[in-house]
């Protein structure tokens, strides 16, 4: 047989005038458990008063009470975490009770929710976080051109002192049939690598002259079937 008691209860909408700092917890066990409860329900939210409903209708060895918290999302995040919550046993059944507010504070946890719901859909605070964003792309690429056009100036003139020097500085070369090592063998060395590299370079020279290489065409002995 399918255990109906663990299977999770249909979903529910609330709207604002549904909610209410008043919950009414039923199937509590009947054990003078009241400051328990109190510190339970406490975790989440300021308490202004917690106390049984003898007058209220409940199951056998079972007991009401009736909680009033301080502010309404305080009694809607607890009854979201305790309804069905496992307490000395029984499953808890927390509900709101919005037949206890007064006509004072219906109005006002209207004119909460209004200004709440004003905060996150006003459309002047997001175009005044468009116009800084604007704003601030908008001196960053001006301070990013002055920085490059200082760079670009530095960069040229930087470059312009090579040159001048360049041309201030006389180049020396040694001749090829100039000795100008102090040791005979090192000069003979020197001159036995020249000879060798003029070689290269005129071998290389009358390859050109002479024109790409013909490729020399390859006869095909393989016996066709």
């Amino acid at each position: 047989m399918p255990r109906y008691k663990d299977e999770p209860p249909a979903v529910r909408v609330y709207t604002v005038c549904d909610e209410s700092r008043y919950l009414i917890v039923r199937n509590v066990p009947a054990l003078g458990c009241g400051d328990e409860l109190l510190k339970l329900f406490a975790t989440y939210g300021d308490i202004e008063e917690c106390k049984p409903m003898d007058a209220e209708d409940c199951e056998p060895y079972t007991d009401v009470y009736w909680i009033k918290f301080r502010l309404v999302c305080n009694a809607r995040f607890a009854k979201r975490k305790l309804d069905e919550f496992v307490f000395l046993g029984n499953r808890l059944q927390v509900s709101y009770a919005p037949q206890f507010e007064s006509l004072a504070e219906t109005k006002e946890k209207l004119e909460s929710r209004r200004r709440e719901v004003i905060a996150r859909l006003n459309p002047g605070r997001s175009k005044a976080s468009t116009t800084c964003e604007t704003g601030a792309l908008r001196v960053s690429s001006v301070d990013g051109s002055s920085s490059q056009q200082n760079f670009n100036q530095k960069r040229d003139l930087g470059g312009t002192q090579p040159i001048a020097n360049a041309s201030s500085s006389i180049v020396t070369r040694v001749s090829s049939d100039q000795d100008y090592f102090a040791s005979q063998s090192m000069n003979h060395a020197v001159r036995l690598v020249r000879e060798k590299l003029d070689k290269i370079q005129s071998s290389g020279e009358h390859l050109q002259a002479a024109g790409p290489a013909v490729k020399k065409a390859c006869r095909d002995n393989r016996r066709r079937i």
